[in-house]
Formats: C-alpha cells, structure tokens, sequence
C-alpha cells in the first residue's frame, strides 16, 4: 500500500484538472489509461507502461499484464486513489503509460480509404467517441487540426474504449494546407453542416471517388468557412426539420455508418 505523497504517484496526481493535466502529459510523453479493459487494449497495442496505481480487488484481475510490463504496481484503497487523483475512481485501476510519436500525415494517408478529419473539437468526450465509432465502422485513420483536443487525454481514451490506441491518427501540423494535402492523394472531401441547402450525404456517396474524407468542425461553430467553401461536397445528415443538428460525435457515428454502407 502507498501514500497519497508517494513521489511515485506523480503521474497520477490532480487528473481532473484539465489545463494542468492538458499541459503536463505530453510534456512528459505520458498519457493515463482507465480500466481493466482500456489498460489491456493500451497493452495490446504496445503502448509501454510506465507504472500500475489500483485498488486491491484489481490486482489479481490484472496480474498478467504488470507481469509482463515489467512495471511497478501500486495498491491503495478506493478513498486513497480518490485522494491522489481527485475523484472516485469508478473503474478501479489506472496505468501510466508512454505516449509514441505520431505519424506523419503523408504517411499515414498513404494505405488508407476513408479518413476522418477534426477540426477543433474541444470536448475530450466527442474526440473519444468520434474514435469509436470511426474504429467500429471501418474508418482506416483520424486526422485533426492543431487546435484539437488531445485524443490521449484520459476522458477521450476512456470513452474511446480504447479505441484510440488502435485507430491510426496524426495531426495536420499546417491547418490551411489540410485540404490540398487531402486532394493531393487522391481523396474527395466531404464537408459535414446542418445548412438545409446542402447536399444528402447518402446522395453524395454514391457519386464519390473510392477515397473519401469526412471533415467535422468544432462543437459550437462547425467547420470553417474555408473548408466548407472548397471542400468537394458539402453534406448534410438526413434528420427531422425540427431538429436543429446532431452532437458532432452523432453526426460522425451517422456518417460513418453512411460511408460503410
């Protein structure tokens, strides 16, 4: 058993302050992994793990994949890890784990089909669940802009299930070069808004090319005028009149879908 001032424990201390955490993990190369299932999928993917912090009913649970890390595995009570990291641990187990560089774009578009491109999602929930649903539907990588929150940060892994440690991503490092690099490649790009006077997105796929680009703007303003203007397309989802617009994560889970079809 440890104590909250465990020099240790570091990694795993104050992790619902957002602007501190925000900052803290990628400069440390660190990102926090929550749950038996998310720290095995971080393992799974080989994701190196740097330390274990749990309640003891976690342990046994566990035991194989600290005995294959290799790395430490601290045990506290549930009131103590509530202490450290500064809110009721649900899941019972947390895991440190090295963060990888990321690919570069050219790279990363190089084998794929159909991409999702994020442009200033601030919300770690709609980053993580945009993952899952673009990793459940066929979706081959995830790019975003420079501006867009991190999908390491522990809310978006979480609510990804995981899903960000498998999907392939990369940060366009140039935001007003994104759509040429996308075109250069071969890819059509589908720009998402709820204006009435946009195409049908299930119109649309029928008429695109075999490499697709789904772009999604930010939770309160939508894409961008640039993007909308020189896109290939801009689409819509089919809704009821009445509804306004679909939570940016709906929408993507909804065109995902489309374009899996």
């Amino acid at each position: 058993m440890v104590q909250a001032a465990d020099p240790r424990l570091r990694d795993y201390v104050a992790l619902t302050d957002v602007a501190l955490r925000s900052r803290l993990e990628p400069a440390e190369g660190l990102f926090i992994a929550e749950g038996a299932k998310v720290i095995r999928r971080a393992a799974t993917a080989g994701y190196a793990i740097r330390s274990f912090l749990m309640a003891p009913r976690w342990l046994d649970g566990l035991l194989d994949v600290v005995q294959t890390s290799g790395a430490a595995a601290y045990v506290a009570d549930e009131a103590l890890l509530a202490s450290i990291t500064g809110y009721a641990v649900h899941r019972g187990a947390l895991a440190s784990c090295a963060r990888r560089p990321l690919p570069e774009v050219g790279d990363l578009l190089a084998g794929a089909r159909h991409v999702v491109v994020l442009e200033d999602l601030t919300d770690h929930t709609n980053v993580g669940l945009v993952f899952r649903s673009a990793a459940a539907l066929g979706i081959d990588a995830v790019l975003l802009a420079p501006r867009c929150a991190d999908p390491l940060y522990r809310r978006a892994v979480k609510t990804s299930m995981g899903a960000v440690l498998s999907l392939p991503y990369a940060r366009i490092p140039v935001w007003s070069e994104g759509l040429a690099r996308l075109r250069s490649v071969g890819f059509e790009v589908l720009a998402l808004t709820p204006d009435p006077a946009a195409e049908l997105l299930d119109d649309v796929l029928p008429r695109a090319g075999e490499r697709v680009a789904l772009v999604l703007g930010s939770e309160g303003d939508g894409l961008s005028e640039r993007w909308l203007q020189e896109a290939d397309y801009r689409v819509r989802i089919r809704q009821r009149s009445e509804v306004d617009s679909l939570n940016v994560a709906a929408a993507a889970a909804v065109a995902c879908a489309l374009l899996a079809a």
